[in-house]
């Protein structure tokens, strides 16, 4: 397992190897000694899975109360995950860092409470599973709108053909968002 560093202090990127043959694939996802020795969180409270297809948009989502940090990786298809720092205090406040997971690169991406997290699936079907650290909160749910163009996403989709919860739909703009201390 190796960690790389995002230009966002705490959000990271996991390369977990994918052991492939003839009969299929194998791939350790999750490994407590390991994640204690990357400085990773390891008290996991609940596991998620959402199914999406091609130019499903959720997100972006964040708990003010009992904010949740998430290790989430793509069982099949692919998506294009966004992370938003919303700490206040952090040097990368209002700043964002993308990933493209997939099944076929086996990355899983880290986020930490603070940020708000959403993403796209790219491929017909795709297979999203998370880990959070805390449980959902829905008195402490927000969320902030996919596309604010103060936000500067690239998505890669066309907002026009975004399908999108009417939840979603009524995220807040970046400049009325609520944020962490």
């Amino acid at each position: 397992m190796k960690l790389i560093e995002t230009p966002i202090v705490g959000a990271v990127v996991l390369e977990m190897p994918i052991f492939r043959d003839d009969r299929g694939q194998f791939q350790e996802t999750y490994n407590e000694r390991r994640f204690l020795e990357l400085g990773l969180p390891i008290d996991w409270k609940q596991d998620n899975l959402s199914m999406s297809r091609k130019n499903v948009v959720r997100g972006l989502h964040y708990q003010l109360i009992q904010p949740q940090g998430k290790l989430v990786r793509v069982i099949s298809g692919a998506v294009f995950d966004v992370a938003v720092d919303l700490r206040r205090h952090s040097a990368t406040f209002g700043k964002h860092v993308s990933v493209e997971l997939s099944a076929e690169n086996g990355l899983a991406f880290y986020i930490p409470a603070g940020f708000a997290h959403g993403f796209t699936a790219l491929t017909d079907d795709a297979c999203f599973a998370y880990k959070v650290t805390d449980f959902y909160e829905p008195s402490g749910d927000r969320t902030l709108l996919w596309n604010d163009p103060e936000l500067g996403i690239e998505w890669p989709i066309d907002a026009a053909q975004a399908i999108v919860s009417a939840k979603d739909q009524l995220g807040k703009s970046w400049k009325d968002a609520e944020v962490f201390p």
